[in-house]
């Protein structure tokens, strides 16, 4: 379960990378209730959802020609530079070297072995996110993967996640933990990536909401797609995977109570 209780290898920072921060922020608060605070204007256009008056993400414009609109998750590191190194050494790729926020924190930018996105975040006065895991906010991280089993060995290398197999019909599924932690420390999963699907390797982020099919009907209203319709788990939720109105996906779902 996710928490502010940040620990090293855990989500503790996600950003959006938008073509139009405006049409972002509308389209979010209009499905989750956010609200936009700039960063201010040394930030480059970056700033921050709130939702309760607690950070929940960030947005930013897109920097890089050709980019694709979509969400990076960030883990959370002691030492972003020691991490940079373990990325290359376990073969993945730095796309941005590990640089200092102000004095906010220090961050890094990668691409694993099988070509998806992620980040870290070593804290400085920002530990990371004010809410996780309540309605509005980040709940799990899920990474779609064209070779799981090589992206469980990269990221045990870089983070020294634990890993527990689960068998569904039709195929398996990776539960993440952070190192040394239980089925209390869980955090996401590995999936593996369908051929032929639309969406390329990717970390997938979902958000907890109190009724999943009428966000999924919000998201079409606002100008979204969706990329997987509402499905209920038994003994996880109802969840569905929808993109914004810029293309980049996400997933919502309403949790099963505790006692489900």
């Amino acid at each position: 379960m996710l928490t502010t209780d940040f620990v090293p290898g855990a989500p503790n920072w996600l950003d959006l990378g938008a073509p139009d921060t405006e049409a972002a922020r509308v389209f979010y608060g209009g499905l989750l209730g956010w609200t936009f605070e700039s960063a201010g204007p040394e930030a480059g256009g970056y700033g921050f959802f709130t939702h309760g008056r607690k950070t929940v993400a960030a947005l930013g414009p897109l920097t890089d020609a050709g980019s694709r609109s979509a969400w990076t998750p960030y883990f959370h590191t002691p030492d972003a530079d020691a991490t940079a190194r373990s990325v290359l050494q376990a073969g993945g790729q730095v796309r941005a070297v590990p640089f200092d926020v102000f004095d906010e924190g220090r961050m890094g930018q990668f691409t694993d072995p099988g070509g998806a996105r992620f980040a870290v975040w070593q804290p400085g006065k920002t530990a990371g996110l004010e809410a996780v895991t309540e309605p509005g906010s980040l709940c799990w991280t899920e990474l779609h993967s064209p070779d799981p089993a090589e992206a469980r060995g990269f990221y045990r290398t870089v983070f020294g996640w634990e890993t527990e197999e689960m068998s569904f019909p039709g195929g398996t599924y990776t539960v993440l933990s952070t190192a040394g932690g239980g089925k209390d420390d869980t955090f996401g999963g590995v999936a593996q990536l369908q051929e032929g699907h639309s969406t390329p390797p990717q970390w997938l982020p979902y958000f907890e909401v109190a009724d999943c099919d009428r966000v999924v009907a919000k998201g079409q209203e606002l100008g979204g797609s969706v990329l997987m319709p509402a499905m209920t788990s038994e003994g996880i939720g109802r969840m569905a995977w929808l993109t914004d109105v810029a293309g980049a996906p996400f997933g919502v779902i309403t949790s099963a109570s505790p006692d489900a």
